[in-house]
């Protein structure tokens, strides 16, 4: 648990304006110095469960958190993630890519399709008209 004056210095430094104390970056930046205080008692006490169970409590709300930021505000997500040396915003980044590039080839290959049957469907009403064209000089 951060005490009061760590809390304030960590709400100083990333507020956003003068009365700022619960946006996603001031919860973040606290949520990872609770995490590093945690970590480190948990080295040297390894039969902590309530405080392993504690310290995955706050990993998850950290990483809905960032979650949120990087749907909102992908600038300041990399921003605060540099700030903080956080690794899982790194993995969040290539996952987040990694989906971009999933749903654009889904989509590519959507208009594909949709590309052939407009083909085949030109191929099968030209060949109509042909054959109309045939049954009309017989006559």
């Amino acid at each position: 648990m951060l005490d009061k004056n760590a809390k304030q210095k960590i709400i100083n430094k990333f507020k956003t304006h003068n009365t700022d104390t619960g946006s996603p970056q001031v919860q973040i930046a606290i949520l990872t110095e609770e995490i590093k205080q945690l970590s480190d008692h948990l080295k040297s006490h390894k039969h902590d469960h309530s405080s392993r169970r504690g310290l995955l409590k706050k990993v998850g709300e950290r990483r809905r958190l960032l979650k949120y930021l990087q749907k909102e505000d992908e600038q300041l997500f990399n921003d605060l993630a540099k700030r903080l040396k956080l690794k899982i915003a790194k993995k969040m980044i290539e996952d987040e890519d990694e989906k971009k590039r999933l749903e654009e080839e889904i989509i590519a290959r959507e208009q594909q399709k949709a590309d052939d049957k407009q083909a085949a469907e030109d191929r099968a009403e030209e060949r109509r008209n042909e054959k109309e064209k045939e049954v009309e000089e017989e006559k």
